[in-house]
């Protein structure tokens, strides 16, 4: 699963639920630059939960070791291999009778060795995907368990507005919105608090920076034409919020969010988007007659969504 589902606490859940022993180590541990070391350190992980039986091993971040080997690298190859050589060895050395489970987590699974993915090593996967909005919505209550929120802050509600957002994502949020509440000298975390907390992670931090009348009114003339776009053309999100307050590397921003969850995009909402993104171009060249270099991010996703269009899904 994507970097932020809970991989590892999915691990650590069904430790607690199983209540053996239960061994957790990350794949980069093992790696060092003597070489020997990580491989020895896998006889001694397996020995330890050998003694200990029935009992559960977790390598976190397997693809640090578990890369598929025979590829050219520099430095450090013989080592991995060796790492993994031994823990193919060890693992087709239980017998059933040991009670020992192997688990392991990784983001990256097109990259591991096919000898770890035969039948009778890691022969099951389990994909965890990003949470759809129910999934938000039970993950939200239980980081604002020991917070205090007011009566407008329905979590129900950000779940909503929170698509794509992970797990690890979403306890940011509540960080954000209760620090905000801190800093706005509140006894409750408002619905507010949570949208401006979004509005950060989502588009980057403020910044104050010094602009001339001329760029402020030509930015808000770029950001218009986008939200026109997005208002007029049918099949495109909804705008959310319009700023020309500077943001991470943004002048200014607007901000279409998808209504619900969306698993498969239509050619026309693609379509939509590709127009939305060159909004803020045209408008500059109807009311000044000139370009800038304003719409570099906007060439460069459209650009992007114009070739995934063609090149991987035969649009």
């Amino acid at each position: 699963g994507a970097p932020g589902t809970g991989k590892t606490l999915l691990a650590k859940a069904v430790a607690g639920e199983a209540g053996v022993p239960f061994f957790s180590m990350s794949a980069a541990e093992f790696v060092e630059m003597i070489v020997g070391v990580g491989a020895a350190r896998v006889r001694d992980l397996f020995k330890e939960a050998r003694e200990h039986a029935p009992a559960i091993i977790f390598i976190d971040e397997l693809d640090a070791i578990g890369r598929a080997r025979g590829q050219v690298a520099v430095g450090g190859s013989s080592e991995q291999e060796q790492t993994l050589n031994q823990i193919l060895t060890e693992m087709d050395g239980f017998s059933s009778r040991e009670g020992i489970i192997v688990l392991a987590a990784t983001n990256q699974p097109d990259v591991l060795d096919k000898a770890l993915l035969r039948p009778g090593r890691f022969d099951r996967r389990i994909v965890v995907n990003l949470p759809d909005k129910s999934g938000r919505e039970a993950i939200l209550k239980v980081h604002t368990r020991q917070m205090p929120l007011a009566n407008d802050a329905i979590l129900a509600d950000i779940a909503a507005i929170t698509p794509g957002f992970s797990g690890a994502d979403l306890k940011n949020l509540v960080n954000e919105a209760a620090l905000l509440a801190a800093r706005r000298a509140q006894n409750e975390v408002r619905h507010k608090d949570f949208l401006d907390a979004l509005e950060k992670i989502v588009l980057g931090p403020e910044r104050p920076i010094l602009m001339s009348h001329a760029d402020r009114e030509r930015i808000a003339y770029h950001e218009g034409g986008h939200a026109i776009l997005g208002l007029v053309v049918a099949g495109a999100d909804p705008v959310n919020r319009v700023t020309i307050v500077p943001r991470g590397q943004a002048l200014g921003v607007t901000y279409q969010r998808p209504e619900s969850d969306r698993y498969n995009y239509p050619e026309p909402y693609l379509r939509a988007r590709i127009i939305g993104m060159l909004g803020g171009r045209a408008a500059e060249e109807i009311v000044y007659g000139t370009k800038t270099t304003g719409a570099e991010n906007d060439i460069e996703q459209a650009t992007d969504l114009a070739r995934r269009m063609v090149t991987r899904w035969g649009m």
